[in-house]
Order: structure tokens, then sequence, then C-alpha cells
């Protein structure tokens, strides 16, 4: 079965409907048919939520977080083991902390990272990432 673990662009891509939703909606389908597995880390989920609560307010952020739990995402929690590979992570290809938490996880989970983060490109070639722009 494929995995792919989503970093905040890609949730806020699908939510947005934004360039890259249908792919997410496609993944999403997939996963709900169980040819799939998504994971995201508690981490980037919370980043989702920050920013819709930075553009919009608690209100909408919270119904919308809520509108999302029913989606075939398991949000990974982080122990000190993730976060301290995250941080390995994060010093080898040079990625922001909160980003190095969707790679850390796709690595732990051997599965394809889904995002539309250009800062991902560090991860040089080897690394599986569905892109959702160019």
């Amino acid at each position: 079965m494929n995995g792919y673990v989503l970093d905040a662009s890609a949730l806020l891509a699908l939510l947005q409907k934004k360039p890259g939703a249908a792919k997410v909606n496609e993944l999403l389908k997939d996963a709900i048919r169980k040819r799939s597995q998504i994971f995201m880390s508690a981490v980037n989920h919370g980043e989702v939520y920050g920013a819709i609560l930075r553009e919009y307010g608690q209100g909408r952020a919270r119904a919308t977080m809520s509108a999302v739990n029913p989606l075939p995402i398991e949000i990974e929690d982080v122990t000190s083991p993730r976060a301290f590979h995250a941080a390995e992570v994060k010093a080898l290809h040079k990625l922001y902390y909160v980003d190095s938490f969707a790679a850390a996880l796709a690595l732990e989970h051997k599965a394809t990272l889904v995002t539309s983060d250009s800062d991902f490109r560090r991860l040089k070639h080897g690394f599986p990432i569905v892109w959702l722009k160019n």
C-alpha cells in the first residue's frame, strides 16, 4: 500500500482550492478506498490551524479543522524520538524545523511527501515527493 505524508501546504491547497487541490483530493479518495494511507504530523496539522486562525479568526479555524477531522488523514503525535529525528533532518537538509517534521515522518513511514513548498527541494534526488506546483 502506498503511503503519503501531507505537509501544511498540501492540506491548505485542498482547503483553499489552490493548485494541487485536485491531486490531494485524489489521494484522499484512494485512502478512503484503502489503496493508500495518508499521514500528517501534528506539528504540520497545527500549522494549518495557525494559518487559518491568522487569516480568518478562531471560529473559522476551529470549524475548518473540525471539518477536516473525518478525512482519512492519520495525525501522528510528536514524540521525543520524532522530534529528534526532525532535528536531524533539519540539520542535514537545512529545512525549517516545522518542515522537517513532514520530511522525517515521510522517512519513518517510507512514504511520499506531498507539498507545494519549494523549500523541500533541498531534500535532493531520491526523496519521493509529489509536487503540487512547479
